[in-house]
C-alpha cells in the first residue's frame, strides 16, 4: 500500500509531515494540516482501515471531517499508507498520534507510542523531528528519545533527530474548529531548531494571534493531564454540590449561575449531570493519579474526583429505583447514548453504565441516539431495542431517561410523550427541561440537584 503522491506535489509542498495513527486525533490533525497546505501522510498498521480511508470512508464521526478529508485527498495533500518506512524519505516531521489506553492499574499503556519510536529510529535517514501528540505521562519523551538512540546505535548510524511534545486539546464534536482556531497550542521542545520547525507548522492557524506556548518537554506533558484533570474536577465538584442541593432544598441551577457569575470562577464546565465519560477525562485522571503514585505522592483531590464521578453514574438508576421500587419488567426509554453530543463515542458513557444496571434489574430497554446507535449495538447486541427516533423509543415506556443532551431532545412534545408513554415519568440527566412545563403535561419530573 504505497503512498500515491506526485513528484511535482512533493516539490511544491513547503513542509511534509507524517502522522502515525489514524484514530480521532491523528485523522483530524492530518486533515487540518493538509487544509493549510501541508503535505500529510497518515500512517496506520491497520490495513483494513487504510483501505477504507483510501476509498474516502471515515471510520469515526466528527462534524465537517468527511468533506475536509475528501477535499485534501483530491488535492493530493493527504495520503494514507501502512508503514512509516513507505513515506519517511519525504517527511520532515513525524507526529505520533497513536492510542494510550489505560492499563490495568490505571496508568497509560505506552506500547504503541514506544513502537512508533522504534520504527522512527529504524527508518530515518536525515534530520527528522518526532513530535508526540498522543497523551503521555511526564517522562515519556525521554523514554522515546532513548529508544530512538538505541535503534540508531543498532544500525550503526549517527543521524541527528529530536523529540518534542505537542499534546492535543481537541473536543469531540468540535475538533475541526479547535484545531483550525485553537485558543492555544502547547509545545515542549529542547532546541531552537525544533521550535522553528513547529512555529512554521502552526503559524498558518494563528496568523493574527500567535498563541503557541513553548516550554520544556516535561511541562508540556504535564499540561495536558492537568488541563483535563481540572475540567473533570469542576464537573465532579458541581455534581457533588447538586447532590447536596437535593438534600437541603436548594436549586443547583441557581447555585451554578450564582458562582459562575464570579469572574474568578466562570461558567464553563459547571453543569451538573449524570457523570462524565469519553476517551479523555476518565483515562487521564486515572493516569495522573497513577503517575503521582509512581513518584510517591497521592493526588487526593483527583482520587475524590474519580470517586464522585463513578457514583454519579449511578444517580439516574437510583432515582428510578426509588420511584418504582421493583423494576423487573419495566420498559425504560433512553434518549442519548454517546458520552456527549456531536460524537458517536460511547466509551465510559453514563448511558452504558445505566443500560447495564437496567438489564441486570430485569428491565426492557429501548434506546435512541442520532449517531451512536451502532457503537452501542457493538456493546449490547440485541439485548436492547434500537429505535428509529426519539418518540418510537418512548412508546409504552414506564419512564423516559434523557442521558445525552442532543439538540433534538431539547424541545420535545410533552403532550405527545404523555399520549404514547405507559406512565408519565421523566428523568432528566442533564437538566435541560423546565420543571413547570414538564409537570404541566402531567409528568413526574426528576433532575440532577
Amino acid at each position: 500500500m504505497g503512498v500515491t503522491r506526485s513528484a511535482e506535489r512533493k516539490k511544491q509542498a513547503n513542509v511534509n509531515i507524517a502522522i502515525v495513527g489514524t484514530g480521532y486525533v491523528g485523522l483530524v490533525s492530518g486533515a487540518c494540516f493538509a487544509e493549510m497546505g501541508v503535505d500529510v501522510t497518515c500512517v496506520d498498521i491497520d490495513h483494513a482501515k487504510i483501505e477504507r480511508l483510501q476509498r474516502g470512508e471515515i471510520p469515526i464521526y466528527e462534524p465537517e471531517l468527511q468533506p475536509m478529508v475528501a477535499r485534501n485527498m483530491a488535492a493530493e495533500r493527504l495520503h494514507f499508507c501502512t508503514s512509516l518506512a513507505e513515506c519517511i524519505d519525504d517527511v520532515d516531521v513525524v507526529f505520533a498520534a497513536v492510542g494510550t489506553p489505560p492499563d490495568e492499574d490505571g496508568s497509560a499503556d505506552l506500547r504503541q507510542v514506544l513502537a512508533v519510536a522504534q520504527e522512527f529510529g529504524r527508518t530515518i535517514k536525515r534530520y527528522t523531528l518526532l513530535v508526540i501528540k498522543s497523551t503521555t505521562p511526564v517522562g515519556t519523551a525521554a523514554r522515546v528519545k532513548a529508544i530512538v538512540e538505541q535503534e540508531l546505535k543498532l544500525r550503526g548510524e549517527d543521524i541527528d533527530f529530536e523529540v518534542a511534545s505537542n499534546p492535543e486539546f481537541l473536543k469531540e464534536g468540535a475538533a475541526i474548529k479547535d484545531f483550525m482556531s485553537p485558543d492555544r497550542v502547547v509545545v515542549g521542545v529542547e532546541s531552537e531548531r525544533a521550535k522553528k520547525v513547529l512555529t512554521k507548522l502552526y503559524r498558518p492557524f494563528l496568523i493574527n494571534n500567535f498563541r503557541v506556548l513553548f516550554m520544556d518537554i516535561p511541562s508540556a506533558e504535564m499540561t495536558k493531564y492537568a488541563a483535563n484533570a481540572m475540567l473533570a474536577t469542576r464537573i465532579s465538584f458541581m455534581n457533588d454540590v447538586a447532590n447536596l442541593c437535593e438534600r437541603v432544598g436548594a436549586d443547583v441551577n441557581m447555585v451554578r449561575k450564582g458562582i459562575g457569575a464570579d469572574s474568578r470562577i466562570g461558567k464553563k464546565f459547571l453543569y451538573p449531570g449524570c457523570g462524565y465519560g469519553g476517551s479523555c477525562f476518565p483515562k487521564d485522571v486515572r493516569a495522573l493519579i497513577r503517575t503521582a503514585e509512581q513518584h510517591g505522592y497521592k493526588m487526593r483531590v483527583l482520587e475524590a474526583v474519580e470517586q464522585v464521578n463513578e457514583l454519579q453514574k449511578e444517580v439516574l438508576f437510583e432515582k428510578l429505583s426509588r420511584h418504582f421500587g421493583l423494576l423487573a419488567g419495566r420498559r425504560i426509554a433512553i434518549w442519548g447514548l454517546a458520552f456527549k453530543p456531536e460524537t458517536d463515542d460511547v466509551r465510559e458513557a453514563p448511558a452504558m453504565r445505566l443500560i447495564e444496571r437496567l438489564l441486570d434489574a430485569g428491565c426492557q430497554v429501548r434506546v435512541y441516539d442520532p449517531i451512536a446507535m451502532e457503537e452501542c449495538r457493538r456493546r449490547f447486541a440485541e439485548r436492547i431495542t434500537y429505535c428509529k427516533d426519539m418518540y418510537e423509543a418512548a412508546i409504552d415506556a414506564d419512564a423516559l431517561m434523557m442521558v445525552t443532551e442532543w439538540k433534538e431532545f431539547r424541545l420535545p412534545s410533552f403532550l405527545t410523550l404523555a399520549r404514547i408513554m405507559r406512565e408519565k415519568v421523566i428523568f432528566d440527566g442533564r437538566n435541560i427541561y423546565e420543571r413547570e412545563e414538564v409537570e404541566e403535561a402531567g409528568f413526574a419530573y426528576y433532575k440532577i440537584g
